[in-house]
């Protein structure tokens, strides 16, 4: 059996109700779009949807086999990820009442926060195997995963970009300065939450 589009078209369906679920990654793309530009946010969404892309990719070659042989590696991942999230959290939280100053966020540095924050999830290689396994044949040629791994970087690429053109127009920017305060507070305490989450769960 070989993939067809309709594996491609279950896969697509899949992955945006993913994207549009809100999480860790959707709440950095919002907060470094409207906080520090339009290119700050393109570069942040670029590292999260490369690094995502990336665990489709592990799970593709069976990293989750890879984790359960050294659990070690996947506590370790899970330990990081959940770290640095809590660490975004309270940075956050202590900078609510800081105003946005005029400099921009360099590009490197976003887009390495977005690699960052989806790099710390090691679970996502989990979900990714599950749903892989019920929606591709087994034994896929190595063409075959490389189109399913670009698929998914070229939704995720596609997504952000609409996010940080949305996101960055001037309506939008000034209706989030005017509330940064209460936003900021609330993206600490989900991004906390999320950081707590990913620690307990086992």
């Amino acid at each position: 059996m070989t993939l067809t589009l309709a594996h491609m078209a279950a896969f697509n369906a899949v992955l945006i109700l993913s994207i549009l679920s809100p999480g860790a990654a959707f709440l950095m793309a919002v907060r470094s779009t409207v906080s520090h530009g339009r290119h700050a946010g393109l570069a942040t969404g670029f590292g999260l949807g490369l690094m995502a892309s990336l665990w489709t990719l592990a799970a593709l070659l069976g990293m989750d086999v890879l984790f359960a042989i050294f659990p070690w590696a996947f506590t370790a991942l899970k330990i990081g990820g959940a770290a640095y999230l809590i660490y975004l959290a309270i940075t956050t939280w202590r900078g609510a009442k800081v105003p946005v100053v005029a400099a921009t966020r360099p590009q490197g540095r976003a887009f390495m926060d977005g690699i960052l924050v989806n790099l710390g999830n090691p679970k996502s290689v989990l979900f990714a195997a599950a749903v892989l396994v019920v929606i591709f044949p087994p034994e896929m040629s190595g063409f075959e995963i490389a189109l399913i791994t670009l698929n998914h970087l070229t939704l995720e690429i596609l997504f952000y970009t609409a996010c940080a053109f949305i996101l960055s127009a001037p309506a939008a920017r000034t209706r989030y300065l005017r509330a940064k305060p209460l936003l900021d507070r609330i993206a600490a305490l989900l991004l906390g939450g999320l950081g707590l989450k990913l620690l307990l769960q086992r």
